[in-house]
Parts: C-alpha cells; sequence; structure tokens
C-alpha cells in the first residue's frame, strides 16, 4: 500500500471542542504523521502522511470530529507524500 499525504481544511464549529488534540489522538491510534492547527478564522487545517488507508480513515473522521465539533465542510487537498514527519502534533 502506497503512502500518501492530504491537507484538510476543516470547517464549522471546530474551535473550542478538543478538534486538535482528539485528532491527534486518532491519527496516532491510526499511525498517521503529521499536525493538526487552528486558523485565524475559524477553522481547523491537518497535514497528515502515511499509508493511504490510515489516511483515508482519518479523513472520514474528519467529517464528524469530536463530539461537540459540529463540521460543516471538508477541503481535501492531495499532496506529494514526503515522509517529513515522524509523528502527529499539535502546532500552534
Amino acid at each position: 500500500m502506497a503512502d500518501v499525504r492530504v491537507r484538510l481544511i476543516i470547517e464549522g464549529r471546530v474551535q473550542g471542542v478538543w478538534f486538535r488534540d482528539s485528532t491527534r489522538r486518532v491519527a496516532n491510534s491510526l499511525g498517521v504523521r503529521g499536525w493538526v492547527r487552528n486558523l485565524p478564522d475559524g477553522n481547523v487545517e491537518v497535514v497528515a502522511e502515511g499509508p493511504e488507508e490510515q489516511v483515508r480513515q482519518l479523513v472520514e473522521w474528519s467529517h464528524k470530529g469530536p463530539p461537540h465539533a459540529r463540521v460543516t465542510n471538508v477541503i481535501e487537498f492531495p499532496e506529494p507524500y514526503t515522509g517529513e514527519f515522524e509523528n502527529f502534533e499539535i502546532r500552534f
């Protein structure tokens, strides 16, 4: 299975609801590497790399997010895989 990379912009009520920490936990459980951060416009950005199936699972999870989130849209940007990450972290 090939490794892939994707950038996500997650829109909705996604800040202040543990979205970043929940994303980090899900990514780590799947073995996905990359990062998550809040954006100034109230959205959340994710860059994720890893095996295609695990990255797809993280993308699917991001359409719902943690219990108190209200995701209205997920914009997905495929990017070239770089292998630059050793883990999945929250960026500030």
